[in-house]
């Protein structure tokens, strides 16, 4: 039996932030209908149950935050996707993300970047409810220490997020806060260090792989956490807190973090095909992924990010700043003169993840090619519906399905996977320490891989096979290898956005214009490529390297809760 997040009746009666409070009678005595009291879940095993597994999932709180589905972790599959916060894309219809690209983020304005404080600790406090309850439920020893390893796991989730996001974080501990607490405590508004939450979350992801199995089967339903997710985020969270703007860790522990998850033996490079991974459930790359029914709505993505002339919306589209780093399939950089890059036939011969990942002109689809050109391109303003054109002359690729209906397709699409860790980022994880660490090509203690076969594992997966990097590179050479290859294995899975931060690279690459392409068929069936800007005012400010917190919570804290610096 598959876990499967849609948002049933149950979790609509739990979402609250008091959803396990007893409620006390008042002079109405009016029974609520959308929370289901501690006694009721304390009582049926069966519906604790389900209160940990509805944990994976959160509270809609903004527009657009999906469409029928609730949000799970981050913003995977809802419309305009965290890449387009970043050098990778844009929203073609702003949805509150162009103010953010303008740097114009504010603490009274974080547009679509306004929900993360507010879903982590109401998240966090609601796994904290379900762990004080656990030792009241009647199951197994057993199938209690899974459980536990499951909210830990799911908790150090949550303030990932919060840490990555904002820095400093206020650490709850297994404290459940109600209302009637004082919310003048200063205590429940103090933040720790970087390193004082990193160490935490770690710590509770080592107590939550000592609890978890190692795989989803028999009564573990498939899509829960696993020994491989609580030790994949650690890989994450160790490599970030070894990262220039973190400096709270040490390279030496993200090495070993991402090598226990190698050493588990159990994951690999799928044989399937780059673009197949993002359209299948449980692949041997998988390592923890939200699934999806057949029987719930949920962002329709080929409509969503469509080229115009089929009838999509032209969504998340693609940058050339993007589309530029992809080498060309010989491993040079276009911009190397030896590469055999032409710029009159600009998409030819490239990396095979460009064409996994980017629509373009010319570029087979469905029925037919891609026609973003001008005059008279299908998939340009000269098309049908031309308010849906992009902006950038590119199309979102990855993660499509060719199978689901574009047009009408209310119900009977966006039932991909999202795929929050897979063992590609596990080995980037690893290649980047241990360069940092050891340099290119030790093998580091406990290993049998270096930083360089590390990287050559994911350029030689089938279907793309692009050239091995070659033993002799510089520590340098291979720091920035490895970043590139970050950014196109990786791209739009919310990756970037953080990487660019952690390595404080993003007052270049942020600053750098969100550029775009004009494509121009000339009289002789050649095309033009015009260099344009597809979204001015780009801008990135030294206190954008954290988010602010939301001055709602500065407010609501009685201005005890300190902003982040530069608010």
């Amino acid at each position: 039996m598959k876990l499967q997040y849609k948002t049933p009746l149950l979790f609509l009666m739990m979402g609250g932030m008091l959803s396990i409070t007893a409620c006390k009678k008042n002079l109405l005595d009016v029974t609520p209908t959308d929370r289901i009291a501690s006694s009721a879940i304390a009582s049926d095993t069966a519906v604790f149950e389900a209160y940990v597994t509805n944990r994976y999932i959160g509270a809609k709180l903004q527009d657009k935050e999906g469409d029928g589905s609730n949000p799970g972790f981050g913003r995977g599959f809802e419309y305009s996707m965290w890449s387009s916060l970043t050098d990778e894309s844009i929203y073609n219809n702003d949805d509150a993300t162009w103010l953010i690209q303008r740097g114009q983020l504010a603490p009274e304005n974080l547009g679509g970047a306004g929900v993360l404080w507010g879903r982590s600790y109401r998240s966090i406090r609601e796994c904290n409810s379900a762990l004080a309850l656990l030792p009241t439920i009647n199951m197994s020893a057993a199938h209690k220490t899974r459980i536990e390893g499951e909210l830990k796991f799911i908790r150090a989730f949550r303030y990932q997020d919060l840490i990555r996001n904002y820095g400093k974080v206020v650490l709850i501990g297994d404290k459940v806060t109600n209302l009637n607490d004082n919310l003048q405590d200063p205590a429940l508004f103090k933040r720790a260090s970087i390193k004082e939450g990193i160490d935490y979350a770690v710590a509770q992801l080592d107590d939550a792989a000592s609890k978890l199995p190692l795989n989803n089967d028999g009564t573990w339903l498939l899509g829960r956490a696993t020994k491989g997710a609580a030790l994949a985020l650690k890989s994450r969270l160790t490599l970030y807190a070894a990262s220039p703007l973190y400096a709270a860790g040490s390279w030496t522990d993200a090495v070993a973090a991402a090598q226990a998850v190698i050493s588990l033996n159990k994951y690999g490079i799928y044989a399937g095909g780059y673009g197949n991974l993002f359209l299948v459930n449980e692949t041997n790359e998988t390592i923890f992924e939200r699934l999806y029914t057949k029987n719930a709505n949920h962002t329709h993505l080929e409509i969503a990010n469509g080229p115009n002339g089929y009838g999509g919306w032209a969504g998340n589209s693609p940058l050339q700043n993007l589309v530029d780093d992809y080498e060309m399939d010989n491993g040079k950089a276009i911009t190397d003169p030896t590469s055999g890059y032409d710029p009159t036939h600009p998409y030819d011969h490239r990396d095979p993840r460009f064409a996994a990942t980017v629509l373009y002109n010319g570029a087979p689809y469905r029925e037919r090619s891609i026609e973003s050109f001008i005059p008279g391109g299908k998939d340009s303003k000269d098309g049908d519906s031309n308010w849906n054109t992009t902006k950038t002359g590119y199309y979102l690729k990855k993660f499509m399905n060719d199978a689901y209906p574009l047009q009408n397709p209310w119900g009977n699409a966006g039932f991909q996977p999202w795929i929050y860790f897979r063992y590609a980022e596990v080995l980037l994880n690893f290649a980047e320490a241990a360069n940092e660490a050891y340099g290119p090509d030790v093998i580091p203690a406990g290993s049998s891989l270096s930083a360089r076969t590390a990287i050559n594992q994911i350029r030689s997966r089938p279907g793309v096979n692009m050239p091995a990097l070659a033993a002799g590179m510089s520590k340098t050479d291979m720091t920035n290898a490895i970043r590139n290859e970050r950014r196109v294995e990786l791209a739009f899975e919310e990756h970037r956005f953080y990487d660019v931060r952690r390595w404080k690279i993003a007052d270049v690459t942020e600053n750098k214009p969100a550029a775009g392409v004009i494509i121009t068929k000339n009289a002789n069936g050649t095309f033009t490529y015009t260099p344009k800007v597809a979204l001015d005012g780009r801008s990135f400010k030294p206190q954008h390297y954290w988010l602010p917190i939301p001055r709602s919570e500065i407010q609501a804290s009685g201005n005890l809760l300190e902003q982040n610096p530069g608010y």
